[in-house]
């Protein structure tokens, strides 16, 4: 008598907890970048906090619990850009808020050539992971939002202005330089030959993991 074999098990539902909290921190990014208009500088910063430090939740349930998708592997570091990029963008244009339109331009403008870059390397098989030049833009980028909404609430404090002013073209200059670094990385990746059999090496197994979100 054959023993019937167990149904293979499909891939994860796009229905589960890390895409739920990717989903909730893509709110609270709508959020800030509606409470910055309003004035609510306080509630702006809270809520920006809160995404940002919660950053790491979805990938590491993802890993954790088998429940990686595609979709997540996309929508995490889209949310990711969003909350960098609008918060930037809700910025400029408030006077004393320290951040300026072409500094705003700069941040998207990085976060769309590296992305595109990316998909030019993994598209070969490469593996464009990030770097920690990457993640050390990502901390720099959430200061120099903080920072001003700090100084939004302050606007008489001199050290605070001085400061957070300090952060924010910290912020700029290295934005810029690890958009250089990723740039000459992606030349010499494109430009190399890949072996046969590592087609896949550019594939990831995390919601977003080291991959992108942090480059």
């Amino acid at each position: 008598m054959n023993q019937a074999s167990p149904p293979s098990q499909g891939p994860p539902s796009i229905y589960n907890v890390p895409n739920a909290l990717t989903g909730i921190r893509f709110g609270m990014a709508i959020a800030v970048m509606a409470l910055v208009p309003l004035g609510y500088f306080l509630s702006a910063t809270i809520v920006f906090l809160i995404a940002v430090s919660t950053d790491w939740m979805d990938g590491y349930w993802a890993r954790k619990y088998g429940q990686v998708t595609k979709f997540g592997r996309i929508f995490d570091p889209f949310v990711d850009k969003i909350i960098i990029c609008g918060s930037f963008i809700a910025l400029v244009g408030l006077e004393g808020s320290l951040i300026q339109s072409w500094m705003a331009t700069v941040v998207v403008g990085r976060e769309l050539l590296v992305t595109s870059l990316r998909g030019m390397v993994e598209g070969k098989g490469g593996d464009f992971s990030a770097s920690w030049l990457g993640k050390w833009k990502m901390v720099l980028q959430c200061a120099a939002v903080v920072g001003p909404l700090v100084v939004l609430q302050q606007p008489d404090s001199e050290s605070l202005s001085w400061i957070s002013r300090v952060i924010v073209w910290a912020a700029i200059a290295l934005t810029v330089y690890s958009g250089y670094d990723y740039t000459i990385r992606a030349a010499k990746l494109i430009s190399e030959p890949v072996p046969a059999g590592d087609d896949a090496a550019g594939s990831h197994t995390g919601q977003s993991g080291d991959n992108e979100d942090d480059q």
